[in-house]
């Protein structure tokens, strides 16, 4: 009918009845369809590598990884969307967990808790201005440096493309104190010299705004000074390379950046609101004319301490000296980790049993940890992988079942949940329990390869050996305190059937190696024939025999093999036995590996690491050619601290060159880095009284209080040298201007100091967990380096004086 009709042979077929019809051989005597010898069914592809469930009921679980430079929270609020979407359609007995493990909730609660921490930072700030000062507009001067540093620090980590996470956020959380600090000194010395210009005859009185000028001047240079030196304490940070520097370098630029925004606030808007908020009216002469009440009890106490302290220089400088003795014994018993442990609100538990399980025996243990575990009242829910998926990310055998465990602690630590885990896991008989955290377990895979915090690597030739080398290990280190989940590499060996061809017989019968490799592949493995479309969807036929076929070794053994002169049975053409071989080989450098891994709860890291040495080398001697290498975080702790080390010994150098610079005298520039001996005393009192480990952060804080406690020393010293050449003797000068010093002093070391405690004392919350111990340290040490400055210093400046200055008089 003039139409042009395409001509299509449908001869695809997804039926399991059209597919048994097609024909396999037909001559004229029969026909044989593939229903005669075979029977077609619809079934998962073999074999089955992995299972995985939800609160023991099978699951699919998908695992969903963000690409770099995306947030996460935004992420999970868009894949939350969908997800909502795709529930709408599914079957009404088909559900979708997305509670399992997510990380915008770690990171959410991590920047909550640092934001409550940076406020009640800002209040003890707040609470101190005003308690020092007793004036609402000082306080209000002193304050606004606090959000217009903020504000500028962000616009500027934002120009710089930095986001605002845990790291830049504990930055600015750490500085918070100190921002303040530039603005104090300032407002402090503009309000005492207007005091001072108050009480002058009203003839000889300057303009407020003249007073403002030269009293802002004065401590400009110091000021400015005072904040490069804290910069370049904080360099060391940026020598950090590997996770560590990863981590913490963003909190220092945050930090840096916070800081120079707060100078720049008080040598610019600061002294203009003193000017305009400062400025004496009738209605406040009264008040200006009078220092506060605890100003005013403070100096006082100071004066009369200070004068018995210069009486009795030997004394003090002697107890001074006990003091650092005693700390630095101290310091070198702390023990040594590489990161403070994270609360990331969920559990990984690895549950291995020996290779060659089946996976059906592996899901039965995999459900009954399950029961378990749910069975403990802070578990709020937990999903299983046994096995793995075809294309999974991690490659575990059936022998392994991996669990994400989310948990609500209620009364108890998170070190008291793992415990109960591990102990009640561990009455399951057969099977190596592993317990950690999804971050922290990627984190000890990149540096050692393994999910625990210590790696013993063993070397050698011989597997067997090996394995028999690390199992004495595992049965020497278990014994050790704070050591748990000991685990050993599973290179063991496992059951196999070994079918060796009689290359003489495969001749004989004209078959090739590759056809009779087919031949068993096809019969036991299966052989993909062809593909069928469902849906749009394809799906491999796969020809295999029926399991009962090949279910045990003399099944195989008679399988029939084709030859040009018929069918005959393997055990003719080859040998059939039971065997066993490794599951898997590791090598490191050429050499074959096996690694024996382990936990530390309770005690430091670098501690149990060297007993774990002393405990190997006297009860596990190594054989010839094999020996016992260490990974671990504790490599990294190492290797980072000693980058530390060097890195402060260059910017200990920077800080005397810019105090030379700003007094130009060598026996000044050196008074004044004693406050830092003075500061370790607190910072290492204040970890030995807390129970806390020298860490990576721990360590930044001992650098970053070199030049935070400079501060002070500068103001003294700066002070002297302003009365000096006014012609003040030696001890009167002292004593004045320690005195004019003493509260700006107080001041700033209690606002930093103060502002430390939220992220000192929550240590533990989420988010806190890094800046913390640099919290602590940085608290401690500014305490007992302002207690001990404002009465050290001023002692060594009369003993360097005074024999100088009696010659001069001489």
């Amino acid at each position: 009918y003039g139409n042009e009709y395409i001509v299509k042979g449908e001869i695809n077929t997804a039926s399991t009845a059209d597919l048994e019809q097609a024909v396999v051989r037909s001559d004229s005597r029969s026909t044989v369809r593939v229903a005669d010898v075979a029977t077609v069914t619809e079934a998962g592809a073999l074999p089955l590598l992995g299972l995985a469930s939800v609160e023991q009921q099978p699951a699919v679980l998908v695992t969903v990884t963000k690409q770099p430079a995306v947030g996460t929270i935004g992420l999970t609020e868009r894949i939350d969307a969908e997800l909502a979407d795709i529930a709408r359609t599914l079957p009404s007995d088909v559900k979708i967990h997305s509670d399992i493990f997510r990380q915008s909730e770690f990171i959410d609660t991590s920047i909550s808790n640092l934001q409550r921490a940076l406020l009640e930072g800002a209040f003890f700030v707040i609470i101190v201005l005003f308690f020092f000062l007793m004036n609402i507009r000082t306080t209000i001067i002193s304050v606004v440096a606090l959000p217009m540093s903020i504000i500028v620090a962000v616009l500027v980590l934002h120009f710089m493309g930095y986001t605002i996470n845990t790291m830049s956020l504990g930055g600015i959380a750490i500085a918070i104190g100190s921002l303040v600090d530039d603005a104090i000194v300032d407002v402090e010395n503009v309000y005492h010299r207007l005091r001072q210009n108050r009480a002058l005859p009203p003839a000889e009185r300057k303009p407020a705004v003249e007073v403002v000028f030269h009293a802002s001047a004065e401590v400009r240079m110091p000021i400015f000074n005072s904040s490069l030196i804290i910069i370049a304490s904080f360099m060391p940070l940026f020598f950090l390379t590997g996770m560590e520097g990863r981590l913490l370098i963003p909190l220092g630029v945050a930090f840096i950046v916070a800081l120079i925004a707060s100078t720049v606030v008080a040598l610019t808007l600061t002294p203009v609101l003193c000017t305009y908020l400062l400025s004496p009216k009738k209605s406040d002469e009264e008040r200006l004319d009078r220092e506060p009440w605890l100003t005013r009890r403070m100096r006082a106490a100071y004066e009369r301490s200070l004068a018995f302290a210069l009486a009795h220089t030997r004394g003090l400088l002697i107890g001074t000296g006990v003091l650092f003795a005693v700390a630095l014994g101290l310091f070198f018993t702390l023990g040594r980790s590489f990161l403070p442990a994270f609360n990331e609100g969920s559990f990984t538990v690895n549950v291995a049993t020996l290779p060659g399980v089946s996976l059906e025996e592996s899901d039965k243990i995999g459900r009954e940890v399950e029961r378990i575990i749910m069975s403990i009242p802070e578990v709020n829910t937990e999903s299983r992988k046994t096995g793995r998926a075809e294309l999974a990310e991690h490659s575990f055998g059936p022998n392994v079942s991996e669990l994400d465990v989310p948990y609500t602690l209620n009364g108890r630590t998170r070190g008291e949940v793992a415990r109960e885990i591990r102990e009640r896991l561990s009455d399951i008989p057969g099977v190596n329990i592993e317990v950690g955290q999804p971050i922290s377990h990627r984190i000890d895979a990149m540096l050692s390869g393994t999910e625990s915090q210590i790696a013993i690597k063993l070397f050698g030739d011989d597997l067997n050996r090996l394995y028999n080398l690390g199992g004495r290990i595992k049965h020497a280190i278990s014994g050790i305190e704070g050591i748990v989940d000991v685990n050993i590499e599973q290179q063991v060996e496992r059951p196999e059937l070994v079918i060796r061809p009689k290359r003489e017989l495969l001749a004989r019968y004209g078959i090739s190696v590759a056809d009779f490799n087919a031949a068993i592949s096809t019969a036991v493995a299966g052989r993909k024939v062809s593909q069928v479309y469902e849906d749009g969807l394809p799906y491999d036929v796969t020809v295999v025999l029926e399991p009962g076929s090949r279910s045990t070794l003399d099944a195989v053994a008679n399988l029939l093999v084709d030859t040009r002169d018929g069918k005959i049975p393997l055990s003719q053409l080859a040998e059939v036995e039971s065997s066993t071989g490794p599951n898997t080989i590791n090598r490191e450098n050429v050499k074959r590996r096996l690694v024996v891994s382990a936990n530390v709860d309770g005690r430091d890291l670098r501690g149990a690491v060297n007993e774990i040495r002393d405990v190997i080398n006297a009860k596990v001697p190594m054989p010839e050619n094999y020996y016992v290498e260490y990974g671990g975080q504790f490599e990294s702790e190492a290797s980072a601290s000693r980058t530390l080390a060097w890195a402060t010994l260059g910017a200990l150098l920077v800080i005397f060159m810019l105090l030379y610079h700003e007094f130009h005298d060598l026996s000044q520039s050196l008074l004044i880095l004693v406050n830092m001996p003075l500061a370790m005393i607190g910072g290492v009192l204040i970890l030995v009284i807390t129970g806390s480990e020298l860490n990576i952060p721990a360590i930044i804080g001992f650098i970053s209080l070199i030049g935070i406690t400079t501060r002070n020393g500068m103001l003294l010293i700066s002070r002297y040298n302003a009365l000096k050449a006014e012609g003040e003797a030696l001890l009167p000068r002292i004593m004045h201007g320690s005195s004019d010093r003493l509260l700006p002093i107080m001041m700033t070391a209690l606002t930093s100091a103060l502002a430390m405690i939220p992220l000192a004392v929550n240590g533990n919350a989420p988010g806190n967990e890094i800046q913390s111990p640099l919290a602590v340290v940085i608290l401690g040490g500014l305490l007992s380096a302002t207690a001990l400055n404002i009465f050290v210093v001023p002692a060594i400046y009369y003993l360097m004086n005074k024999k100088k200055e009696n010659n001069e008089k001489a």
